[in-house]
């Protein structure tokens, strides 16, 4: 694609890339949905978040092909009404508290389509949803969601009621759901392809079952739907004067005492089971003093915001395994993928105000990183080389060189400490988690 304002998408139609413009009606959104400029935006966004391919095994780098190939016919079939969604392809991904995610992965062109109506839908429904609303939504994140938990415990509100919404994408009533869409779109044509989405059905095991709940994870349009129906509940809150954040389907309500928060817990339950038909997982909702509770990954011990326990050994877990000495991979390899993972880290859990284990943690990873390289020099001779090369004394490189200890040992040596410096290694691509922490503090 060329970069000019005026661009061809992988439909082969023009498109502008100077903004899209919002119909002024809600009746007629599918011709805004099916713009050149909407669909382009929509391709790109896809593009950009690359992915998996779905049941027909397509993928995003032959998507464009495909495209300008088959477009003319998908788009009338779309603007007629008879465009039928492909069933989407069941995947699951550990989650980190346990057990599985299970997620629903579209085709590219039905990831591409819904991605065009969430780009029209989103400006219709977004600013009306509650300010304390932050999961998928434009300029919001889940820091913004902790930090406004931290706000409230500040204010005084130290008791957390915890609400679990029991498998929520699996649980969606799809009547309940449509109801509250058409509040705001009236298109009889992107309504009915809508529900067309919500019930395409999953290929589990060759075989296709229906999907008669839910919206499964995965698809472009699935958070803006989620965000649609739980607005209900935020307007609710927020009448009723709680203070509260939620992100998706992770809700955490503030009050000032146990028995408030065993009220709010009972009432609340009660009005998603009757309003929403969504169940809450009881085993896992709770009402405990806010230093109790992980929210989004973070804990809160004395108003101050911490990563979670679980979170942190996570963190170290993958760590070892991407420090394993075992990995036969070569040291700029790994240590590129080192820094993608603690950047990626660190830029959600480095607003956590805790300190003190991130010198110790270096240290460690440092530690971690020139037992890679002692593994990976293997003989003798090599050890001894490199040691000089390093700038280590013949007679010190020669007693490490020559050691039967294991690599673990070895690399707390004054041999490797003083030939693979700190300085050295971060010569070599090894980032630092302090230097990354003091960034997401705003220090550096």
């Amino acid at each position: 694609m060329n970069h000019s304002n005026s661009t061809t998408n992988p439909t082969g139609e023009a498109g502008d890339r100077r903004g899209l413009t919002q119909p002024a009606l809600h009746e007629d959104l599918m011709q805004a949905v099916l713009s050149s400029a909407n669909m382009q935006q929509a391709w790109r966004r896809v593009k950009s978040n690359r992915g998996a391919p779905g049941i027909d095994g397509l993928r995003i780098e032959d998507f464009p092909a495909y495209a300008r190939a088959h477009w003319p016919a998908i788009r009338q079939t779309l603007s007629d009404g008879r465009y039928q969604p492909q069933p989407v392809r069941r995947v699951s991904i550990p989650k980190p508290s346990g057990g599985e995610r299970l997620l629903g992965i579209p085709t590219v062109l039905d990831r591409v389509i819904q991605q065009a109506i969430a780009q029209v839908m989103t400006p219709l429904f977004d600013p009306e949803f509650s300010a304390s609303s932050y999961g998928f939504r434009p300029k919001r994140s889940a820091h913004g969601a902790v930090k406004q938990v931290q706000s409230d415990i500040q204010a005084g509100y130290r008791i957390a009621v915890d609400l679990d919404l029991a498998k929520f994408f699996d649980n969606v009533d799809h009547d309940i759901l449509m109801a509250r869409v058409a509040r705001k779109i009236r298109d009889p044509r992107l309504l009915a392809l809508i529900g067309r989405y919500l019930r395409a059905g999953v290929l589990i095991h060759d075989r296709i079952q229906p999907s008669e709940l839910g919206t499964p994870q995965g698809g472009p349009l699935s958070p803006l739907l989620a965000n649609i129906l739980l607005d209900d509940l935020d307007r609710e809150l927020t009448g009723r004067g709680h203070r509260f954040a939620r992100y998706a389907d992770d809700l955490l309500v503030l009050v000032k005492s146990a028995r408030a928060g065993h009220r709010v817990k009972a009432s609340i339950t009660t009005y998603l089971a009757r309003r929403l038909k969504l169940p809450v997982n009881e085993q896992k909702s709770q009402v405990v003093k806010i230093e109790q509770c992980v929210f989004l990954g973070f804990t809160f011990k004395r108003g101050k915001l911490r990563w979670s326990d679980a979170a942190f050994a996570d963190f170290k877990h993958r760590l070892k395994e991407l420090t394993g000495h075992s990995w036969g991979v070569s040291m700029p390899y790994r240590l590129d993928k080192l820094g993608q993972y603690l950047r990626g880290w660190m830029g959600y859990f480095g607003i956590s105000e805790y300190y003190r284990p991130i010198p110790e943690l270096d240290e460690w990873l440092r530690r971690r990183v020139r037992m890679c390289y002692w593994k990976q020099w293997r003989l003798c001779r090599t050890k001894i080389r490199h040691l000089l090369a390093l700038g280590v004394s013949l007679r010190t490189a020669i007693i490490a060189g020559v050691s039967s200890k294991s690599y673990w040992r070895l690399s707390r040596t004054k041999a490797t400490q003083v030939g693979m410096s700190n300085d050295w290694l971060k010569a070599q691509g090894l980032a630092s988690i302090r230097a990354l922490w003091m960034k997401a503090q705003g220090y550096a």
